[in-house]
């Protein structure tokens, strides 16, 4: 009986540890040095921003607490393949890959969603192509750094709309 129970906590903190695998990439790097490194490499590059990441449909090539930066590009040099932030009809900013080309533009779709994004990519709402990603703790240090974190724009990872 003892035996029993034993295994049966290892196996439910193996999934506990699985989860929090999967809710971002593992890194102890703080958010605030993510944040920093991201804007010297945005500031280094015209027409580049800095990014957030809320939600998990990138991963593994990101999570939430990831920061990216975001380099604009003409939206006749795009591929499958890579990675864009746009803007969907919703109104929300998106963080997808592009899977394949239609009329009018690209068909974006997250790693771990099953179906496609509804909104087409194009020249119209596309914001740029990743170019950079870092990758965080999600822990900031301060009040003062919160404030700072929540006034740069973020792009979900999410769920496909």
């Amino acid at each position: 009986m003892l035996r029993a129970l034993l295994v049966t906590i290892a196996v439910l903190a193996t999934a506990t540890v699985r989860a929090e695998f999967t809710a971002r990439p593992l890194t102890a790097v703080s958010m605030s040095t993510a944040l920093a490194d991201a804007q010297k490499v945005a500031d280094a590059r015209p027409g580049a921003s800095v990014m957030r990441i809320e939600g998990r449909s990138m991963l593994p090539f990101f999570g939430e607490g990831s920061v990216v930066v975001v380099k604009k590009i003409d939206s006749a040099k795009l591929r499958a393949g890579m990675v864009v932030v746009y803007t969907n009809r919703f109104g929300e900013t998106v963080a997808h890959r592009l899977v394949a080309t239609v009329e009018g533009g690209w068909i974006a779709q997250g790693y771990n969603n099953s179906t496609p994004d509804s909104t087409v990519v194009s020249g119209a709402n596309l914001l740029g192509v990743v170019y950079a990603t870092f990758h965080s703790s999600g822990v900031l240090e301060s009040v003062d750094l919160a404030a700072m974190a929540s006034s740069i724009p973020a792009a979900l990872a999410a769920p496909a709309r």
